[in-house]
């Protein structure tokens, strides 16, 4: 069941978002055009990725990244595996999470937040549990409890447990800790790739009803 927002759901927490990405984009600015010039350079046209995605109560939306994989593909005109796609120069942008920069744009424009669920792709919405739905009563966020937990290296089981968690409890005081954790594992570059995937392995449902299988990024 769907919580009341609290004061700061509903009031600060917007507020405090639009103030942080517009500081953020106003002092990355140098940074953002020197990657963005580095992304033309290195992997071409686009220089953002762009995708849409699910947000607070399902809203969609265009979630904006620096493109960190070439758009290679194979002899059937398909695209290459991710792993072939990613190039050294995108993996350390993901790997410095500076790839998420333009996210802040989603956040001035009140799509995201910076701080909750990671949005995930369209197509696992006919996937969820109800339980794992509920992950779509909060605005979903450049990073959340569970990227501060084990960042991709964690189970799709476990990721969902960690977004309905941080449903249930978010507050001013865990916003800030997990800021703080944030930086933290941004520096440690810990839990970049989940074992085995150079990305996120797409999540699927097993024949038992609310399990899943497979790592999150």
């Amino acid at each position: 069941m769907c919580s009341r927002p609290t004061l700061y759901q509903s009031y600060l927490k917007p507020l405090l978002d639009r103030i942080l990405a517009t500081a953020a984009l106003i002092s990355c600015c140098p940074i953002l055009v020197v990657i963005a010039a580095a992304v033309r350079i290195k992997l071409g046209s686009p220089i953002l990725f762009t995708q849409m995605r699910p947000g607070r109560n399902g809203h969609v939306f265009h979630l904006y990244k620096f493109r960190t994989m070439t758009t290679e593909p194979d002899a059937t005109g398909r695209l290459l595996p991710d792993a072939e796609r990613l190039t050294p120069f995108g993996r350390w942008l993901r790997s410095t999470s500076l790839d998420e920069l333009p996210e802040f744009w989603n956040v001035l424009r009140g799509d995201m937040s910076i701080v909750g669920p990671r949005p995930l792709l369209m197509e696992y919405l006919d996937r969820y549990t109800p339980e794992q739905a509920r992950r779509h009563e909060v605005l979903p966020g450049i990073t959340g409890w569970a990227q501060v937990q084990a960042r991709n290296a964690t189970t799709w089981t476990e990721r969902f447990q960690q977004d309905g968690w941080y449903v249930d409890n978010v507050s001013v005081r865990l916003d800030m800790y997990i800021l703080w954790r944030t930086v933290i594992t941004v520096i440690t570059r810990r839990g970049i790739s989940a074992t085995d995937h150079a990305t996120m392995p797409r999540f699927y449902e097993t024949s038992t009803p609310g399990a899943t299988h497979g790592r999150a990024a």
